[in-house]
């Protein structure tokens, strides 16, 4: 393969995915939007789905962060133990982590918050 085609392939992926993303949450949106319409345009009691509150979020997301970080460091960690440059992967693992305890720390100040003003 010519490296100028690998390069444009590499592009279209990297703008096309997080499009594709975008495009199949919007229409999996509508369609739920347009099944609750119909529903009720029949008559139909429709329960409301609640949404997660800010904390909920915030928790889950800094949860799932945590434990993929923790995940990709023992990982390449193991690695390491046979190829010494994996343990240089290993330490981007810490961005994912940070990012996840920030989450944390937002999930804490928010119950804070909801605390002294409730």
């Amino acid at each position: 393969m010519d490296n100028s085609f690998l390069g444009l392939v590499a592009i279209v992926l990297i703008f096309g995915m997080p499009m594709a993303l975008m495009y199949t949450c919007y229409r999996i949106r509508k369609l739920r939007t347009d099944e609750r319409m119909a529903a009720l345009a029949r008559g139909v009691d429709v329960p409301m789905v609640p949404e997660l509150s800010e904390g909920a979020r915030s928790r889950r997301w800094g949860i799932l962060l945590v434990a993929a970080a923790l995940g990709y460091i023992a990982t390449f960690m193991l690695i390491g133990r046979v190829e010494p440059d994996a343990l240089t992967a290993a330490a981007f693992g810490i961005i994912p982590l940070a990012i996840g305890i920030g989450f944390f720390v937002d999930h804490a100040l928010i119950r804070r918050d909801a605390r002294v003003s409730g």
